[in-house]
Order: structure tokens, then sequence, then C-alpha cells
């Protein structure tokens, strides 16, 4: 029998960045739970490139994997971030002062690690126990967004697995994201009145970017921190040559709303300036395109999963500044919580580590959870 560092480190020996297929880790989980016994349900699909993708719900002894109503539903993303070139133990893991190191160790396979250790130990499990792995989640929770249009699933629990130093997060902001393309007209820069440049024009919209999300400061959400929904202009790029006015120019508009907050509000204000800025400029023209949009989840304090958590782990209920699965299934689900060893402040980074003790917390909690009440 493994131990749940063991399953780790041959988790992370996988590689599964979201251009990859993410079966490998599919086919070890499987292996692992029909030894014991399990039921599995492969859900496979390709993605836009044409990449063999797998969700996975599985099952105890004798649970029918058809039933869509479910009390308890273990929750875990099989894809990393790509790692960087330069990290040459990235799938190779190692353990230094206490902690696994290695490309997914805490995002998240640490946790996945800990639900396999727990189901070999554990063999009075609780009825409508599920085990749910997806695919794509790095890329905007892809394998999660098919499970719920196939609707496999209608779960009264969930607890979703992320980074969270084992803190329960009832709570977490949604995220959503825009492409917005500024039109110029080009022209030899020598003659900038043949032409528009849209860069110039993307700076001014950019700069209402900065006041309207000064603007949002102003609504707080005291659970967060910070207690407000962000915006981030993370990517701008445009023209063709130095000397060329420039006909084109382009970002990536980010944004994650509170909860309680419409994921829509800052599109809507997006919009209104675009509008703005051509009624005060004819020649000012601009699209923005929808990428993303998902809102923020928050389960109650009082949440009997939240209290049951607190109490498994001894440590309070928090919140998380991030996007997870959750956003998507807390709407269906009766109540929902985000949790797992590892820090998120070192994930996507060749910094990503686990507390090995936390793996051996982790694994006492599950089994709780997993455990048929007596």
């Amino acid at each position: 029998m493994k131990s749940a560092a063991q399953h780790l480190d041959a988790l992370v020996r996988i590689p599964s960045n979201s251009a990859v297929s993410n079966r490998g880790v599919v086919e070890y989980t499987t292996s692992v739970l029909h030894a014991l016994g399990w039921g599995t349900r492969e859900l496979p699909y390709r993605d836009a490139a044409s990449v063999d993708k797998v969700n996975l719900i599985s099952a105890p002894p004798g649970e029918p994997l058809d039933r869509r109503d479910v009390d308890l539903v273990l929750m875990c993303h099989t894809d990393t971030v790509p790692y960087a070139v330069d990290w040459a133990q990235a799938l190779d893991p190692y353990i230094e002062d206490g902690q696994l190191h290695g490309c997914g160790a805490c995002d998240v396979k640490a946790y996945l690690a800990c639900i396999l250790m727990a189901a070999q130990t554990e063999a009075d499990f609780a009825e409508g126990l599920r085990v749910v792995l997806t695919a794509d989640e790095e890329i905007g929770c892809i394998g999660a967004g098919r499970l719920l249009a196939e609707d496999v699933l209608h779960p009264r629990r969930m607890v979703i697995g992320e980074p969270t130093s084992l803190h329960p997060a009832r709570a977490g902001k949604g995220y959503c994201l825009a492409e917005v393309i500024v039109f110029g007209r080009e022209a030899h820069s020598a003659h900038p009145g043949q032409g528009i440049s849209s860069i110039y024009n993307a700076a001014k919209l950019v700069g209402e970017m900065e006041r309207l999300a000064k603007d949002l400061e102003q609504e707080q959400h005291s659970f967060f921190e910070p207690g407000f929904t962000s915006i981030n202009v993370g990517t701008i790029e445009g023209g063709t040559a130095k000397n060329i006015v420039p006909g084109m120019c382009r970002f990536q508009l980010e944004w994650r709303p509170i909860p309680g907050q419409a994921p829509e509000r800052v599109l809507e204000s997006v919009t209104q300036v675009v509008t703005k800025l051509s009624a005060a400029d004819p020649e000012f023209r601009a699209e923005v395109q929808l990428l993303r949009q998902q809102p923020g989840f928050e389960t109650a304090a009082a949440a009997t999963l939240v209290r049951r958590m607190e109490g498994l782990t001894g440590r309070a209920a928090v919140s998380i500044p991030f996007g997870s699965e959750a956003n998507l299934f807390a709407p269906i689900a009766g109540e929902a919580i985000v949790w797992g060893p590892g820090d998120m402040r070192t994930a996507h980074s060749s910094r990503e580590c686990v507390p090995l003790a936390e793996l051996d917390e982790a694994v006492a909690c599950l089994r709780s959870l997993m455990r048929r009440d007596r």
C-alpha cells in the first residue's frame, strides 16, 4: 500500500500540462481505484487542438455510476500549468526540508494523492460518495463545464481541490476575461495626419480601465483580501513597425468579481466606456470580445460542510482570491468548499511544493469525510 507521498511522487512524474492529454493521470487513478473495487466511468472528449482529454467519475464498490443525485463529490483537476524550460526537476520530484517539490505538487496532485491514500485505507464508505477528475481546469475549467453540460452530477456537497493550506475556503472570487481590440488606420509615421493611432486610442481606453478599477474598490466584501473586484490589463500588443502609424492594438482584460456582484457588471461598464469614447471621437473604434465569465461563490459560514471541515482541520474557514471549479458547481451544489494541502503562493512556479505533514493531515480528514456515519 503506497503512502500519499508515494502516490504524489508518481503523479508529478506524469506530464499533464493542459496542452497534452491528461489520460496518464486518469489511468494511474483508475488502476489504484480498480484494485480497491471501485467503479469508474470515463467521459472523454477532444480539445480544440484534437488532444485526447478525459473526465472521470468514480464510485466505491456497490455504488451505481449512473446515479446523478449524490451526496458528496471530491473533485480534482488533473492538468497543470506549463513549467519553465530551466526547471530541470519539474517532473522529477524531490523532498527537501519536509516538503515535496515538483510541477503540480500542490496544484493539485497532492489532493488527488491524499484521496487515493484515503480510499486505500477505508472500506466502509458513505453512500453517495464520488471522486471526480476533470481536465483543462487551468485553461478555463473546460472539463468541469462539460460535466455540467452533460448533466451527469447533482451533488449535495462538494470538496473541490486547490491548495488552501488545509483551510476550508467557503468563498471565492469569480474569473472573467475579455479581449479588447482597438482599431486605427495605418499611415507613414512621417504623415501622422493620414492615419489613426490604435495605440494612442488603446491608451485612452486603458486609462479608463484604471479609473473603473478605482471605482470598484468602493464596493467591499469584508471576507476577502483585497475586498473588491480587481481588474488587470495583463497583455497588450499592437502595431507593425516603428515607422507606421499602428492600425490595430489589442489587450486582454481580466477581472475577478466578488461574490454577489454580477460578473457582467464590469463588461457592461467597459462597453459604456467604449460608447463614451466613440461619442467624443467618431474615429475611435473598439470591440470587446468576452472570453470567460464565471461569478464568485459563497457558502454560508454556518453550512454543515463548512463547520465539519473546520472541526476536522482545526482551521477557520477562509476565502480565496482565485477562480476554481467551485465557481461553476456552487450554483447546483447545496454546499461547496475549496480545500487541499499546500499554498497557492508557491504554485505556477519553480517554487511549487507541498508540506508532507499536510498530506498526512489531509488523508485523515478525507477518511472521516468518506466514512459512513455510524
